[in-house]
């Protein structure tokens, strides 16, 4: 059975499973269900439907699953689904989606949510990501695998970040955020290759230079998006670290970060 204090209040319809741990105070909706070895800390509420994977650590006065703050909403059955071992820091907020998108917000594995963050209605969030104290996405913003945010960043809605990408602290993301850049400032622009982190996920020297010279190709050559896609494009077929890079920029709808 469940861990689940006195003074939590579990509905009998919500679905835990055997080793789920709910702390002091907690309030477990409906349409609610939480896989194994996930513990759920004191003052948490978690509305549904929402589904939760396994190890996940929710920590105290976090709101998970609430409705999607949008004036279009009007009490659709709408979704959010969280993979496993994320951990969602004190005072964080995850909203489900909305029929106007795809009616579900959705979390990949293995991601850090620190305190007072936010991820909005709609929002796709891969997998290793970092958001770091008070960083902020709107609606329907999309973020790759192994994106970190800085504190106090904010992503406008339907804004794409790439993987690997790094967003300063502070910053405005306005546009899109290809792969592999660090974007500084507000609004948010492009200022370099996230060399450190990529290098830290095992990238070998060679691969981190043909990402810098394919940055200096996007961003210092003079050359039209259209004409950089299409060396990226086939630069890529020799260098497969740029894939990532060349199938994002035909997919950007807001236009990216310069």
């Amino acid at each position: 059975m469940p861990t689940i204090h006195p003074t939590a209040l579990v509905d009998p319809a919500a679905e835990l499973a055997d080793d789920v741990e709910v702390g002091a105070y907690s309030v477990i909706g409906a349409k609610v269900r939480i896989a194994a070895s996930t513990i759920v800390g004191p003052h948490v509420v978690i509305e549904g439907p929402t589904r939760i994977g396994e190890g996940n650590h929710i920590f105290q006065f976090a709101s998970v699953g609430a409705d999607p703050q949008d004036m279009k909403y009007r009490g659709e059955a709408t979704r959010l689904e969280i993979g496993d071992r994320n951990t969602i820091r004190e005072c964080v907020t995850i909203h489900r989606g909305t029929v106007q998108d795809q009616g579900i917000t959705r979390i990949g594995s293995d991601n850090l949510f620190m305190s007072c963050t936010h991820v909005a209605h709609d929002c796709i969030v891969g997998s290793h990501c970092v958001l770091a104290n008070h960083a902020s996405l709107a609606g329907h913003v999309h973020l790759a695998d192994w994106v970190i945010l800085g504190g106090f960043s904010g992503v406008h809605q339907f804004v794409q970040v790439g993987a690997h990408a790094f967003i300063a602290n502070n910053a405005a993301v306005t546009l899109d955020v290809p792969p592999y850049v660090m974007a500084v400032g507000q609004p948010a622009a492009a200022h370099s290759v996230n060399s450190e982190g990529i290098k830290r996920r095992g990238f070998g020297p060679e691969q981190v230079r043909n990402i810098r010279a394919a940055f200096r190709l996007l961003y210092r050559s003079g050359l039209k998006l259209s004409e950089a896609s299409e060396r990226l494009t086939a630069l890529a077929e020799e260098q497969p670290e740029l894939r990532a890079l060349a199938e994002f920029l035909p997919r950007a709808t807001r236009g990216i970060v310069r």
